[in-house]
């Protein structure tokens, strides 16, 4: 698959990910927070399954 996320998209996953996680591992937002774990693994692949359904792509198109 090719990548579709840019990389605003990609940095923005990442740090929602980490930060639903750190919450989620405090006790904070209880264990609806380890959902982070799916933004942070898109991001870090920059690969998102949504997007591919809906024909979106955030990644810069190469001349």
């Amino acid at each position: 698959m090719k990548p579709n996320e840019g990389t605003i998209d990609r940095a923005l996953r990442v740090t929602a990910g980490l930060v639903l996680i750190g919450l989620a591992a405090s006790g904070t937002v209880g264990v609806w927070g380890w959902i982070g774990i799916m933004p942070l693994l898109t991001g870090a692949i920059g690969i998102c399954p949504a997007y591919s359904i809906f024909g979106i792509n955030t990644c810069p198109m190469k001349t």
